[in-house]
């Protein structure tokens, strides 16, 4: 039978394994020293150590049994009942101890794991395969080799810069998306606890005062184009051309397929009869 939980065990080891396992009952367990097993409705069991703290009671759970055994509850209880006698909440420090954990494990995080890490939370939304090689491929090319290996909390305004500005004027079409998916990775890791602060990537209120407008960075080149009036007697002339060159670029006027898929194409792509 389950004892009053309000009631103070001033003997120490009253529980022995074999009755931990034993007991099916539900209810609370004194071991003694402020140390409970407590056992639920459903039977399972665990750890609780109860202590009082500038006058409140609270709860600290030590875990389940049995993962955690009784030899191993009794020690956690004992570091508890220290940090008790000494003024201090054993759950808040516990807290901050995960909170150390967090910062620490941020300092090795790198960008790279960062990305890595983005790219993959982003599968099911980026259901294009060549979506997801674009992204890898562009900070593998551009990002990685200046800032892949560092604590992605050590990215700053100067390591971002010396990624961007080597492409900026020479492609500037993707240097704008190098520095966007910078940009989306660092608030990632934001997110995550990895690293604090504004993100040095932005472009609004940061970059834009230090880099040159991509758009502006040199005038748009359009590709050559013919008059469509002209078509017709183009299209004519090319029939007459017997080359498979001319068969080629008729195929792309008629279709508007890619150069590289009629480069590419096979017999087995191509249906005469049904004019597909």
């Amino acid at each position: 039978m389950g004892r009053d939980m309000g009631s103070e065990m001033r003997s120490l080891h009253r529980l022995t394994a074999v009755k931990v396992t034993n007991i099916k009952e539900p209810g609370y367990y004194a071991d003694g020293g402020n140390l409970y097993l407590r056992v639920a409705p459903g039977g399972t069991k665990g750890w609780i150590f109860r202590f009082a703290i500038a006058g409140k009671t609270r709860d600290a759970g030590l875990g389940s049994y049995p993962t955690v055994t009784l030899v191993r509850a009794r020690e956690a209880a004992r570091r508890y009942r220290e940090m008790v006698s000494a003024g201090v909440d054993p759950i808040e420090a516990r807290k901050q101890e995960r909170r150390a954990a967090l910062v620490a494990s941020a300092k090795t995080m790198t960008f790279e794991q960062c990305a890595t890490s983005f790219i993959s939370s982003r599968e099911a939304e980026w259901r294009a395969p060549r979506h997801h090689r674009l992204w890898r491929k562009t900070l593998a090319d551009y990002a990685y080799p200046v800032m892949g290996p560092l604590p992605v909390g050590a990215i700053d305004t100067s390591i971002v810069l010396k990624a961007l500005e080597p492409i900026w004027t020479k492609k500037p079409e993707t240097a704008s998306r190098v520095r966007s998916r910078i940009e989306r990775v660092l608030d990632w890791a934001k997110v995550h606890g990895y690293r604090e602060g504004e993100n040095p990537a932005r472009w609004r209120g940061h970059l834009d005062h230090l880099l040159p407008n991509w758009r502006k960075v040199r005038a748009v080149q359009h590709h050559a184009a013919m008059p469509y009036r002209d078509v017709p007697a183009f299209m004519e002339k090319l029939r007459r051309d017997p080359a498979d060159a001319a068969r080629a670029l008729e195929l792309l006027v008629l279709t508007a397929t890619r150069v590289s898929e009629t480069l590419g194409a096979r017999w087995e792509e191509i249906n005469l009869d049904e004019g597909m």
